[in-house]
């Protein structure tokens, strides 16, 4: 057992699209979402300055449609509108239960959301409104992993966490292949050497490069979040540095 890490001030959660859609085919569960919702109100409420990066493969992938024929820009960009509308959805579960929200995109929507803007984006976390970044980069061929590398650099986070469908980091998929290795504590040099599938190249070398750790673990875990939050050791920690 590793020791914690020191509480971090100010985190960014990255939640895949396919996190929402419990036992639905496509689309968005409501009891998911008030579930995950929960979690990340109790992250806020415990004195976490919280944001979020919801990817929108529960919608829409543009690359696999591109891969079919779609003009690549196209399908990102319809990809990106699918982060959006699983981020207004996010904001409307956080603020049922009395938790504010704004979300932020990186297309301009100024009817539905604010647009990025990383200093009013700041404003709002030391306020203690829980931030949704939406739309990725607002480039194409970039993926909402990337995006929220980005984000965490630029708001200054003092951790990512990448909420998945498992409890860590593996040598290979542990569905697959039960007796991978689980890794509790690696560098990110090492996830690159080994390409073991954290997160794309540029996400990972976006958060080495700019010494942001990051947290790997579960979202099916009841409590984890606020758990990490307040420097818990759980699932798996990537962090700067060199292999002893």
């Amino acid at each position: 057992m590793t020791e914690d890490l020191p509480r971090p001030r100010r985190i960014l959660i990255k939640l895949s699209g396919e996190a929402l859609l419990g036992d639905a085919a496509c689309g968005i569960d409501p009891d998911v979402l008030a579930r995950l919702a929960g979690d990340v109100a109790d992250c806020a409420r415990a004195g976490t300055e919280v944001a979020l990066v919801l990817g929108g493969g529960n919608i829409f992938r543009g690359a696999g449609l591109a891969a079919r024929g779609m003009d690549r820009v196209t399908g990102d960009h319809m990809g990106m509108l699918a982060t959006v509308m699983n981020a207004l959805a996010m904001q409307d579960a956080l603020e049922r239960v009395g938790v504010p929200a704004r979300v932020m995109s990186a297309l301009s929507i100024e009817q539905v959301c604010e647009d990025y803007v990383r200093s009013r984006a700041v404003r709002h976390l030391e306020k203690g409104r829980v931030v949704i970044f939406a739309a990725g980069t607002g480039n194409p061929f970039f993926t909402t992993d990337s995006a929220a590398s980005l984000r965490a650099v630029e708001i200054g986070a003092d951790l990512m966490i990448k909420a998945t469908m498992v409890d860590g980091i593996y040598s290979a998929d542990p569905k697959h292949h039960p007796d991978a290795e689980r890794y509790p504590r690696i560098t990110y040099d090492r996830a690159l050497r080994e390409r073991l599938g954290v997160m794309d190249l540029t996400a990972i070398v976006l958060c080495r490069d700019n010494g942001i750790p990051l947290r790997v673990m579960s979202i099916f875990e009841p409590g984890a979040l606020k758990r990490v939050a307040a420097g818990e050791d759980i699932g798996s920690l990537v962090e700067p540095g060199h292999e002893q």
